[in-house]
């Protein structure tokens, strides 16, 4: 009697190692599905945002960014009485060499919109770091607005007086 209980003990242990079996194989499946999914999303995420910034020779497109330098403008702020004045020197770094030419011809409008953007701050406004990159945000937009052939990135300010 103890055969036959040993012989039924085994019989029932195969069909378990046999559904194990067959889980780990689902498993390596899946996993080899997954791998497989993400390889291909990599793969495709290189193909077009690497590569498509290269020439179809092999060469990379490499547009060197250029500064423009707007020189040193005073204006007064809009304090009581006008009594306090601001003395900033801007460079413009723009996207590419054509913005800088673009920027000499229109050098007359561009100086006029940004003289008119500074004196109509007051001290407060433009106070501390916030201020000056709230101010620095307002003139690449303003500079924005009038190119065709590329775009202000960032305006540094070389010199930055409030007396």
């Amino acid at each position: 009697m103890v055969e036959e209980e040993k012989e039924e003990e085994s019989e029932e242990e195969k069909p378990k190692k046999g559904k194990k079996s067959i889980i780990k194989w689902i498993a390596v499946f899946w996993g080899v599905v997954i791998l497989g999914a993400a390889g291909f999303a990599g793969w495709t995420y290189y193909k077009t945002h690497i590569s498509g910034s290269e020439k179809a020779g092999g060469e990379q497109i490499v547009q060197k960014p250029g500064l423009w330098s707007m020189g040193s403008l005073i204006v007064n702020l809009m304090d009581a009485n006008g009594e306090r004045y601001l003395k900033a020197v801007i460079q413009i770094e723009v996207s590419n060499q054509e913005c800088v030419s673009e920027l000499d011809l229109l050098k007359p409008k561009i100086t006029d919109s940004i003289l008119s953007l500074l004196s109509s701050k007051s001290y407060k406004e433009i106070a501390g770091f916030e201020g000056k990159q709230r101010l620095r945000d307002e003139i690449a937009v303003r500079l924005n607005g009038y190119l065709t052939k590329g775009q202000a990135r960032r305006v540094y300010f070389t010199e930055f007086l409030i007396q």
